[in-house]
Formats: structure tokens, C-alpha cells, sequence
């Protein structure tokens, strides 16, 4: 275990003048307090601390941030207190105490609104101050050394959220050596067996080439001196497990059939020595075609610049070159904590500063702020594993201005990253001078041209063709606005038709009152949820106008065969279809207690449901025809279109079922079933098995394989329809099954 001069020996190794004090209280401190509490393998609690500000120290942070590193645990783990570590450490301090405290238990495999919610805690904090992240991948970091100690299911799922979160913000801060390691520990125990069949073949293969590095690191130093570059650094290494994994998965390829599995790293002082390099190597040795990026030119978003190549180079091997100046090495390896703001002792959370020297935090930031819109826990999540696991492309506008996307990112996606008004009224997109497809995925150096309309909506199916978290989100919020646009329509019909027959007149200021009462913050909301069925006309008109009667109309069965009666509150009566023989016999004479209501019909006309019917657990609407009376219909039905000019013909109608007299609906199926023996059979038994009735069976269309049935049931609710679906949708003879409603 680390002892206490030789943590503060090591930060003075790279900041002379840090304030010793401070790491010797802080270590004191958090040994004081862990006492004698163990780990899970044994050692003292305390060791874990000190590793994770070891970690730090290799990160060259400063005394402040490895001061929280010592005291992370503490208010969580012990009996410390913010008010404590604000008191004696100072307020900056106790704030990132407190932050990792909150965040701690992060799952991200399990709960899943829970740990979105978590995840999104977590973002906050960092955007916040950066300190937060470097803490809490270096806590991550030792835990994931030392996981051996737990049982297989932790060790899995701590694994699994490592290589979902954890991995991908080290490497979108930049961090890539500490990414490497983490994907590296996740996947021994994500999936040991291809873990320990790569790193056996790995290590056959060093054997094999014992040397073989040495010599090329030589013969490409050796060359770069001759040519001038005396000070070029040349470091190759052999590609890690999970790497050569991730590139076999993604390339489909075998372990023979990897060429490129040795990289190497040429140093040297200054951009142009870079490209005098790059030209040196490609003079001596074949280029292989397609293999060359320049992030110098066009830095990731993570602020790494390199040249990347690949060459057929010394002993006939293919290897690939990173090439980068000794400044650019440090961000590669160090990322965000490689940023003036940690070795001038600024504060972690200068957010400005710290914005204006580091893309990949200004990245951070405008992702949160663009993830953090109100979309539900669970989509935020999606979002954020979609911004932090894609590779870029780089494309242009026509005036020049650089986007960068995902790889495999289409037109849509570029819209939207441009401006969420673009994406939301795109119609069509040139691709460097050439109208092309809306799903056509973008390429490096693409220059993207927006065709737009201002009466386009965005499409629902756009959602399963862009791959960004921004497009995603945006689309699904524009779906839902419309979807809220078309009940607010209906619901606004609705209510005027109600407002009407109760002598009032609608309008939505007489509304803005009464909103607490309906327990809604907006008219829209108010209106809307009237259109989808969540509440009910008369709810608002009795919010609005505490004194109106209640006027409700209920229905019973009458002797007549599937009909009941109906009667208002005022007393007039008329009938209405629903319930099978067998049930409008045995309800026959019962009290007029026993009813089954359906609120909202009020007058003096014959009521019956449309031809596909309707089921209890739909939102129905029912519409008033000159010589038919009213009409029930599902609020699905393609038949309601024929009125959306006649609002007057609306009128508002919902379920009250009553559990003590339940009685049959019906509903329309088309099945789409193998034509062989034994199917029709399948399906009535099917239906019989969930006590549902069988009124009617056409077959409408029969060809060599498949013939095509319409079968009307009769159930008690949308429930016991829904298993029907379900069930079955699962038979083998079935090929499609689906509801119709008209």
C-alpha cells in the first residue's frame, strides 16, 4: 500500500509547488475514517483511495483533484459529512465529494429508468466540472483491477456497464490508454473464452515474431535520422485483445486473415516535421490504399490529432502508423487531463476556460444540453450510448462549415446537427452537386446540401433511419407534437360539442382557470388529453362550471337479441348493439341498478356501434348521421375521416364498465394462416381456449400457400382481445394476424 510521502512525491514529480498540506490532511483524513473497514479481497478499504489518486497522479492532475480522489468514499462509506469536509477542506472540495458521493452507485444494466436517470445525474455533474469524470474512471479503473474478488454474476455486470459507459467517456474525453485498459478488464469477463482464445493466438503470434517489433522500430527510426528528423521517437506494440476482437466482429474477419495486427507510434517535435515523416514512409514503403486519415488537418471531437497510415512495411508486414508531435501524444494519452487548466491549478470547474481549450469537453456540454430536452430516462440513455460508441465522418455545408457524425450517418442526421428547425423540414438532399436519397449514408469530405419545405413533418419511420441521439430525439419529439396536434384537434370538437349542448360556449381561456382542477399545466395538455380519452368532456365542462348537472347516459339489456336498451339522465330511451344472445337473455329484467354506463350520450336516437365494432379499452367516438342516429366507432378507424369537416356531428363517449354485469363485444380480426390441414382447427381452438366467441368466418381470399380469413369475435375487453392477438400471432400457421377497424 502507497504511504503518504511517497503519494506527495509523486505529484511534486510533476508540480513542485503543490501545496503539501493539502495531500497530507486529506490522506490522514480518509485513513482516519475508513479505519479498519476491508474490501472484498481483504485488504484495508483505505488501499483503494490511494490507488485511485495514484491513477490520477500518473494523469499529471493537480493537489486538488487528487485530494478528492482520497476522500471520494468517505461520505458514502463513513461517518464524514459535507458540512466536515467543507470545514476543513474547503467548500471546491466537498461540492466533488458530494457530486461522486450522489452518483455512486450507477447501474446500468438493471432498473433501466433508474440508471438513465443516474447516467443523466452523472452528465450534469460533469458538465459541472470535469474533476467529477477523472475521479470516477479512475475509481472505475481499480475496481475493474481488482474484480477478480467479486462473484461471477458482479463481476458480469460491472463489466457489461464498464464497456456501455464508462470506456466510451474515457475515450471521448481522449483518454484512450485508459479506454484501452478498461475495454481490455471488461471483456475477460463479458466473454472470457474469445478473451482467452485471442490472447493465446496473440501470444503464439509474439513468439513466433520474437524481434520482429525491435527490428522495425530500428529500421523506421534509422530511416527518419538518415532523412533529418534526428529527435523522431518511434514506439510499436502488439494491438490488444479486445481490439483485435472489435476489428474481427466488425470486419468479419478471422484471426488469419488479420494483416494489420502490430501499430507503431513515430514522435516528433513539430506539425511539419509530421508531414515530412508521412512523406519519408510513403517514399520507402507501399501505402495500402483507403488506410490514410489525416486527424491533424481535421481533429476528432475528442481533440486527438494524429496522421494515420497504413503500410506494407519492413519483413513484408502490413502495419499501421500513427504519427503526431509530442504535444499530441500527451492529449492521446491523457486526454482532457492532458489541459493547461490542470497544471496551472485552475479550478476544475472553469467550465469557460475549459470549453475554449478542449473540444471533446465542449462535446460533453452540447451533448447534455441537446440529450437533457425532456425526452424520457430510457431514451436518453439510447441517446447517449448511440453519441459515445460511434467512429466520424467529417462533411461539409456548401459555405464550408465542417459537421461531424457518426459513421453511418445519413442526410437526416446532418440536418439535424446543423439545426433541429433543418432536420424537422427536410424533404430531399444533394450530395456534392447530385440529388440524392434521404438514407444515404454520408462519407468523409461529403459536401450536403438540405432541400426544405416549411409544410413538412418529419416522418416516424425517419426514426429508424438516422443514427444520431439528436435526430432520434428530435424526431420522435415532432412525432409526438403531431400525434398531440391531431387530439388537440379532436379534443377541441369534442369540447366545443359538449360546451354547446350544455348552452355554454368553449373557448380556451374559459379553461386557463380551472387547469389545477383538471391537473394539467398548459390549455393544449388540457385539450389534448380530452382527444386521446384521458379525460372526459364533462370533467371539463363540471371544472369550468362547478354547477352544471351531471348528464350521463347508461345502457341495459333488453330482451332483444345483442341490443340493449339506453337511457339518459333526462329519460329518454334508445338502443344500442353489444352483448351476445346467451348474455341479453340471462341480463334480461334485471334492475335498472345494474347497468353498464356509457357517459356523454344524451338525447333521443337509435345508437349502434360500426361495422367492425368496438371493445371495452378502446376510445371510441361517437358520431351523430342524419337518419342513423349515433355511431360508435374506435377512435382507429379509417372511417372517422369522412368527418373531420362536420365537428358538430362529434360527440364524446367513453367506458364505465361494470364488473358485476360484464357482457361480449365484438371485434374483427384478418389472419393471414398457412393453407393446410388442421389450421382452421388451431384457431377456434385458440379462441376457445381464452373463452372468446367465434360470431362470424369468411374466408376472403385463398391461394396455393396461404388463404386469407376475416373472423369476427365477440370478447369481454381490449385485454382479452390483445392475448387473442398475442396467442395467436405465436401459432406456426399463422403468418400475420391484425385488428381491423372498418
Amino acid at each position: 500500500m502507497m504511504r503518504q510521502y511517497e503519494l506527495v512525491e509523486r505529484v511534486q514529480k510533476y508540480k513542485p509547488d503543490a501545496n503539501e498540506a493539502l495531500l497530507n490532511k486529506a490522506y490522514v483524513y480518509a485513513m482516519q475514517k475508513h479505519g479498519q473497514q476491508k474490501r472484498a479481497s481483504g485488504d484495508p478499504y483505505i488501499s483503494h483511495p490511494l490507488e485511485v489518486a495514484a491513477i490520477l497522479t500518473e494523469l499529471h492532475l493537480d493537489e486538488s483533484t487528487i485530494a478528492v480522489a482520497l476522500l471520494h468514499d468517505t461520505i458514502e462509506d463513513t461517518t464524514a459529512t459535507r458540512a466536515e469536509i467543507d470545514e476543513l477542506f474547503g467548500e471546491d472540495i466537498g461540492a466533488l465529494v458530494e457530486g461522486l458521493t450522489k452518483i455512486k452507485k450507477l447501474d446500468l444494466v438493471t432498473k433501466k429508468a433508474k440508471q438513465a436517470e443516474n447516467l443523466r445525474k452523472l452528465l450534469l455533474a460533469i458538465s459541472d466540472d470535469v474533476r467529477v469524470l477523472l475521479v470516477k474512471l479512475a475509481d472505475r479503473l481499480h475496481n475493474m483491477r481488482t474484480l477478480e474478488h467479486m462473484n461471477p454474476e458482479k463481476r458480469a455486470r460491472i463489466s457489461e456497464e464498464t464497456m456501455d459507459i464508462y470506456a466510451p467517456l474515457a475515450g471521448r474525453m481522449g483518454m484512450q490508454d485508459m479506454r484501452e485498459e478498461l475495454e481490455q478488464l471488461s471483456f475477460q469477463y463479458i466473454n472470457p473464452e474469445a478473451f482467452d482464445t485471442i490472447t493465446k493466438r496473440l501470444q503464439e503470434l509474439s513468439d513466433r515474431n520474437e524481434g520482429l517489433i525491435k527490428k522495425i522500430e530500428d529500421e523506421l527510426r534509422d530511416l527518419l535520422i538518415a532523412n533529418g528528423l534526428t529527435n523522431a521517437f518511434v514506439k510499436g506494440r502488439q494491438k490488444k485483445a479486445y481490439s483485435v476482437f472489435r476489428k474481427m466482429q466488425s470486419k468479419s474477419l478471422s484471426f488469419e486473415q488479420l494483416s494489420d495486427v502490430y501499430g507503431f507510434r513515430i514522435i516528433v517535435d513539430d506539425i511539419p516535421a509530421c508531414y515530412r515523416a508521412l512523406g519519408i514512409v510513403h517514399t520507402r514503403w507501399r501505402v495500402v490504399p483507403g488506410r490514410f486519415k489525416d486527424y491533424i488537418s481535421t481533429p476528432k471531437q475528442n481533440d486527438y490529432r494524429s496522421i494515420h497510415t497504413t503500410i506494407v512495411g519492413p519483413s513484408s508486414q502490413r502495419i499501421e502508423l500513427q504519427i503526431r508531435t509530442r504535444r499530441m501524444h500527451e492529449i492521446a494519452e491523457f486526454g482532457i487531463a492532458a489541459h493547461t487548466l490542470y497544471k496551472d491549478g485552475a479550478t476544475g470547474g472553469d467550465a469557460e476556460l475549459l470549453s475554449r481549450e478542449s473540444n471533446a469537453y465542449s462535446w460533453l456540454r452540447h451533448t447534455i444540453e441537446s440529450l437533457a430536452e425532456g425526452d424520457s430516462p430510457e431514451e436518453f440513455l439510447e441517446h447517449t450510448k448511440l453519441e459515445l460508441f460511434q467512429d466520424q465522418v467529417f462533411c461539409f455545408t456548401p459555405k464550408g462549415k465542417l459537421i461531424a457524425l457518426p459513421r453511418g450517418a445519413t442526410p437526416i442526421d446532418f440536418a439535424y446537427a446543423v439545426h433541429t428547425n433543418i432536420g424537422d423540414t427536410t424533404v430531399g438532399a444533394k450530395i456534392n452537386g447530385r440529388i440524392m436519397p434521404l438514407v444515404t449514408r454520408l462519407n468523409n469530405g461529403d459536401e450536403v446540401e438540405i432541400i426544405r419545405s416549411g409544410v413538412q413533418v418529419p416522418p416516424a419511420a425517419w426514426e429508424e433511419i438516422v443514427v444520431t441521439g439528436k435526430a432520434r430525439a428530435a424526431i420522435r419529439r415532432a412525432t409526438r407534437m403531431a400525434i398531440r396536434k391531431q387530439y388537440a384537434g379532436l379534443g377541441q370538437r369534442i369540447l366545443e360539442r359538449t360546451f354547446e349542448r350544455a348552452g355554454k360556449i368553449f373557448t380556451k381561456d374559459v379553461m386557463r382557470p380551472a387547469l389545477h382542477r383538471l391537473g394539467r399545466k398548459e390549455v393544449e395538455d388540457a385539450i389534448a388529453s380530452v382527444g386521446r380519452g384521458e379525460m372526459s368532456s364533462l370533467d371539463v365542462l363540471r371544472a369550468v362550471y362547478p354547477d352544471h348537472p351531471d348528464e350521463r347516459a347508461t345502457v341495459k339489456p333488453s330482451n332483444g337479441e345483442g341490443w340493449f336498451n339506453v337511457r339518459s339522465a333526462s329519460g329518454m330511451i334508445f338502443r344500442i348493439p353489444g352483448a351476445s344472445k346467451t348474455d341479453a337473455g340471462r341480463l334480461a329484467g334485471e334492475d335498472a341498478d345494474d347497468v353498464l354506463p356509457i357517459r356523454g350520450l344524451a338525447g333521443n336516437a337509435e345508437v349502434h356501434f360500426a361495422r367492425a365494432g368496438a371493445v371495452p379499452g378502446d376510445r371510441i367516438v361517437g358520431i351523430v348521421e342524419e337518419g342513423k342516429g349515433i355511431t360508435i366507432y374506435p377512435i382507429q378507424s379509417p372511417a372517422l375521416q369522412r368527418f373531420d369537416d362536420t365537428p358538430e356531428s362529434w360527440i364524446d363517449v367513453r367506458w364505465d364498465l361494470d364488473e358485476a354485469n360484464k357482457s361480449r363485444f365484438m371485434a374483427r380480426l384478418l389472419i393471414n394462416a398457412l393453407n393446410e390441414p388442421g389450421t382452421l382447427a388451431k384457431v377456434a381452438q385458440t379462441v376457445a381456449d381464452l373463452d372468446i366467441n367465434i360470431r362470424t368466418l369468411s374466408m376472403i381470399g385463398i391461394a396455393t400457400d396461404f388463404s386469407e380469413m376475416a373472423l369476427d369475435v365477440e370478447v369481454w375487453d381490449l385485454r382479452q382481445l390483445n392475448k387473442l392477438l398475442s396467442s395467436l400471432k405465436e401459432l406456426d400457421c399463422i403468418a400475420t394476424v391484425r385488428r381491423v377497424f372498418d
